[in-house]
């Protein structure tokens, strides 16, 4: 950290002054946004862009310093302070701010050059410093990593899964500040839920600093202090919302709130700053956007950027085995193929469940590249996404209700930020068995086809799962692999051949034909596969051919499969999912998209069902192989 002359102190002072009549000229302009804790917070923002190794033309390098502004809606701030530090011209943040195609987004996104993480979901940005900070610890690199934070966000738990994290890996290289203006939307934070913020911190193990947030000098003799501790540090910032403009300072009201045109004119000369508004409206008006929808800005130049990692020679399994398990043995095999000297680029993060998830192997065989989480899954899946985006195939593994059912906004987040998270989750569908209703996660699909930059992929024997391991670890892209809990037999051809033998090679999007027919076509997924193989061959005996289809990848569904299984008359799917929202939909909504006729029958999951042992909760809810041979015979039998 570099330290400021007199002349560079006198600089941030004006620098100051400017800053913030530029929030205020653009929250006026756009009608809408954040001037008051952005008022607040700009002198810590300032002196940030200042002292930390990171500048226009070092902004993509891997040894610069990181600054996460985890409560993304000061953007108005964030975005003055970078324009003042030459990221871009002030003039396109002020007249752009909050504009349908512009990159000065109302939340900071990473498409804004100069901004590491896309926040607003507050809460969460600690987690990503802290998956930034791994990275240096993995690659060997001294830097600094800055996160800046709201008061009223530390009512959120993720901050403390965050802060316990951070202290038992000693990142030490994480300084943290949180904006103490103590006002939030509804009032005084004290009023709306008391916290000891300092207290939180301290119990957690990180070194506690309290300055006046409005003082350059104590806010770098902080910095430097900070520089020197041997544990994670927070600087307790007290601040004053709305600061410099007397009719906006300690009001909640504008926390969320723009002036009007007229409160702006006398902002302005109280700042002793031009009233140049008129030029500014000019320019909005003849902006015209160069952006859509879920095109990224010039902001980032990480997006094609990832380790292609080997994976190595497939096993096969002759043998009745759970996925996880081959999850877990291909995962351990990588790490040992891909096993450098000196840096690795692969990281595995769990949350107490190594020996269920099955990533036990590999912490034996990578240690230092196995983060334990504990309980903690709204943190792991954080920092897994932020980790991502560092060179590194990450992958974050829980049982599906952890790992997507309660981490769901987090994986949003990471999607948004176009991360390069492996999530991989075990226990998935009535398949958990006798751990009942609560670990049910019946929603994998219906969740993550959601978002936008996922794809899903749901094997069906062990054999397949040893081929998506290995061909996800070397792809980028944010990947769900989701499978059940118990054992299930290999597939096989109708000779007793292995069918996902040693030639097989997994493509994205291809469905595998297991059973040639005319009389109907059975489309499943996952681990129900090995039972829609004795439904098939079942009515098989009973002069009924059905195709089968094993569809491992449910949200893109290959046309000519649909049309061939169309052909048939009828098509059946098969899922230990809600039936509202799983393969059963996915094929509606593609038959429909490719204008394909043919009759649609949906097997899967009505309710939460009973606890059990899975093939006696199968048969409760009606998904047993007889069962479903049954329905199917019926059905084809009516015509």
């Amino acid at each position: 950290m570099s330290l400021l002359s007199e002349q560079e102190m006198l600089d941030l002072q004006e620098e100051s002054r400017i800053a913030r009549g530029a929030i205020l000229k653009a929250t006026t302009l756009a009608g809408s946004g954040h001037p008051g804790g952005s008022m607040s917070s700009i002198d810590i923002l300032l002196t940030l862009y200042k002292v930390a190794n990171i500048n226009p033309q070092n902004r993509l390098s891997e040894d610069r310093d990181r600054i996460v502004v985890s409560n993304g809606h000061i953007s108005p701030a964030v975005y003055s302070a970078l324009s003042l530090n030459d990221f871009f011209p002030m003039e396109d943040f002020i007249s752009q701010f909050r504009l349908a195609g512009s990159i000065f987004e109302g939340h900071v996104e990473r498409d804004t050059p100069g901004v590491e993480w896309g926040t607003g979901n507050l809460g969460q940005g600690l987690s990503a410093g802290c998956g930034f900070a791994i990275a240096s610890m993995m690659k060997n690199i001294e830097n600094r990593i800055f996160v800046v934070m709201g008061d009223g966000e530390q009512q959120k738990g993720q901050l403390s899964e965050a802060r316990r994290f951070a202290a038992k890996y000693k990142l030490n290289n994480i300084t943290a500040f949180v904006d103490y203006n103590h006002l939030q939307i509804g009032g005084d934070i004290g009023n709306i839920m008391p916290q000891d913020i300092k207290a939180n911190y301290t119990a957690d193990g990180w070194s506690v600093i309290e300055i006046d947030g409005h003082s350059f000098p104590q806010i770098l003799t902080s910095l430097e202090q900070a520089e020197k501790n041997k544990v994670p540090t927070l600087i307790l910032a007290h601040t004053v919302m709305g600061k410099n403009v007397s009719f906006m300072e300690s009001k909640e009201k504008y926390h969320g709130a723009a002036i009007s045109k007229e409160q702006l004119l006398e902002a302005l000369a109280e700042l002793s700053l031009e009233n140049d508004f008129d030029h500014y409206e000019k320019l909005r008006k003849n902006y015209h956007a160069e952006r859509s929808c879920g095109i990224p800005g010039s902001g980032l130049g990480s997006y094609d950027s990832w380790p292609q990692l080997s994976g190595g020679k497939a096993k096969l399994y002759d043998h009745k085995l759970d996925n996880r398990s081959a999850w877990g043995n291909a995962l351990a095999d990588i790490a040992l193929i891909n096993k450098k000297d000196k840096f690795t680029p692969i990281a595995v993060f769990d949350c107490d469940l190594q020996g269920s998830v099955k990533t036990k192997q590999f912490e034996e065989n990578l240690p230092d590249n196995f983060f334990q989480c504990g309980i903690s899954e709204h943190h792991a899946a954080t920092i897994a996404g932020a980790l991502s985006i560092e060179n590194i195939q990450t992958f974050f593994a829980g049982f599906g209700v952890f790992g997507i059912d309660e981490t769901y906004n987090q994986h949003r987040l990471n999607d948004i930020n176009h991360t390069n998270l492996k999530l991989v989750v075990t226990h998935v569908g009535l398949d958990v068995g006798e751990d009942g209703k609560t670990h049910q996660c019946l929603d994998y699909v219906g969740l993550i086809k959601n978002l936008y930059n996922f794809k899903i992929i749901v094997p069906v024997c062990p054999n397949q799962t040893d081929r998506v391991i290995r061909y996800i670890a070397g792809q980028r892209g944010n990947y769900l692999v989701a499978m059940g809990r118990s054992k299930v037999p290999v597939i096989r051809n109708e000779d007793g051949t292995i069918f996902y033998d040693e030639n097989y090679q997994f493509i994205y999007g291809q469905a595998d034909l297991i059973r040639e027919g005319v009389d109907g076509a059975l489309l499943v997924m996952g681990s129900v596969a090995s039972k829609a193989v004795q439904i098939v061959d079942k009515l098989s005996q009973k002069g009924i051919d059905l195709q089968l289809w094993s569809v491992a990848c449910p949200t893109e569904l290959n046309a000519k499969m649909l049309d061939q299984a169309a052909q048939t008359g009828t098509i059946f799917t098969y899922e230990d999912h809600n039936i509202n929202s799983g393969l059963g939909n996915s094929v509606a909504d593609s038959l429909i998209k490719h204008d394909i006729r043919c009759r649609l029958y949906k097997y899967g999951v009505h309710d939460y069902c009973l606890s059990g042992k899975s093939d006696d909760v199968y048969q409760l809810a009606g998904l047993d192989a007889e069962s479903i041979a049954k329905k199917i015979e019926e059905t084809i039998s009516k015509g």
